[in-house]
């Protein structure tokens, strides 16, 4: 299949799942460990495309998956703790493994030579048409444009090193303007702003704890803090305070459709592992914050944004709720795991959430499945049980 000619179209995805039936396939049907070598890339057995991959990984190794009928196509061997994110085009997620990021070439099923060394590999962040990597190691930046991974070679970009190596993130604008946290190994406090020569041009220490980012419309960058969240926009910081002296905002979930993000909330600095009930909706517009309480808690990896800007959020309930991000109104609940409870250790497998156009794939551990769920229909449309127990998951998202 000639990649530059296919269609990246995903509505059509749910479409077609639509018409199909339930599907379970069993095992290891459609797996194969035997044509890639001990490290994961391609030997000389050519794979057939798979089309609008899916990517999940298990303890070991990584599933790639058809997305239109979630059958198995190859089975990849990967020892250790992997993370997997869209890299920003038609056929490639970022792996991020002990040795640092590694792209996956999900359309051919291989493990390309692409790769960005350091320790601790950890946001990976598209926007404007650049993909973003920190490496929380080394404090290091790398930015690229994914388009540029169809040619097998590592893509010229842009790079930054932040000032002392901590868990960071970082985004590229529009306009060229770098926007990237600042902290230590033992203190994270705010983000500056950096033109395209790496020259401060703004910066906010205001934002204790700070974590993950999340783009709106028009270009209002929010990033997490324990006391609420920071908004970039038009040149400036803001600060939206939390109504708690401890309102945590660490994951958030934006949409270019809506100048309103998502984040979780949490108040208990001592707990151990919080489950909270209640997300935050932050208006970048009004500079305004709504909390809702869904009435079960979630987790890190609950939270997405469907077509419309519609926020979703995975509960403990097992429903994928769906929510009105402008009134925060909980439109409907769509059945979709069995009741579940976030394990107190976070690289420990919970359902997960991955949506892309207007299908939501929930990940099942407990019982080794994966569904995907219709969110115009609001029901299950296809489903696959795995070999093994599933981690993350994630796919290819073109054009951002």
């Amino acid at each position: 299949m000639n990649k530059s000619i296919r269609g990246t179209a995903l509505t059509g995805t749910a479409l077609a799942l639509a018409v199909s039936s339930v599907l379970t396939a069993c095992g290891g049907e459609g797996s194969s460990s035997t044509d890639t070598k001990s490290d994961g890339t391609a030997s000389a057995t050519p794979a057939v495309a798979v089309k609008d991959p899916l990517v999940a990984t298990f303890d070991g190794g990584l599933y790639i998956l058809d997305g239109e009928s979630l059958k198995l196509a190859k089975t990849i061997d990967l020892p250790g703790f992997n993370r997997v994110n869209p890299a920003g085009d038609e056929d490639h997620v970022v792996v991020s493994s002990g040795s640092g990021f590694r792209v996956l070439d999900a359309t051919d099923q291989a493990l390309t030579d692409i790769e960005y060394k350091g320790a601790k590999p950890g946001h990976v962040v598209r926007h404007a048409g650049k993909t973003v990597l920190f490496t929380d190691g080394t404090g290091k930046v790398n930015v690229f444009d994914p388009t540029a991974l169809s040619s097998g070679k590592k893509p010229e970009g842009r790079t930054y090193t932040s000032a002392e190596p901590h868990h960071g993130v970082a985004i590229e604008l529009a306009d060229g303007k770098l926007v990237s946290t600042l902290g230590t190994e033992e203190k994270r406090t705010g983000a500056l702003v950096l033109d395209k020569n790496n020259q401060e041009v703004a910066r906010n220490e205001d934002c204790p704890g700070v974590h993950g980012e999340a783009a709106a419309k028009n270009e209002a960058i929010g990033i997490g803090c324990e006391d609420g969240i920071l908004i970039y926009k038009d040149g400036k910081f803001t600060k939206i305070d939390a109504p708690d002296d401890y309102g945590r905002i660490g994951n958030q979930a934006g949409s270019d459709a809506s100048p309103i993000l998502l984040g979780d909330y949490k108040t208990d600095p001592e707990a151990e592992l919080e489950r909270p009930t209640r997300i935050s909706l932050i208006d970048t517009d009004k500079k305004k914050l709504r909390l809702v309480d869904l009435g079960a808690s979630y987790s890190f990896r609950s939270l997405g944004r469907g077509p419309h800007g519609e926020a979703l959020v995975l509960g403990t309930d097992g429903a994928l709720h769906v929510i009105d991000q402008n009134t925060g109104k909980i439109e409907k609940k769509i059945p979709a795991v069995g009741k579940w409870q976030e394990p107190l250790d976070w690289q420990q497998p919970r359902p997960t959430l991955f949506v892309r156009g207007h299908v939501a794939y929930v990940s099942e551990p407990s019982k080794k499945v994966l569904h995907a769920i219709d969110l115009e229909k609001g029901k299950k449309i296809t489903s696959v049980t795995l070999p093994e127990s599933t981690n993350e998951l994630s796919g290819v998202v073109p054009g951002h």
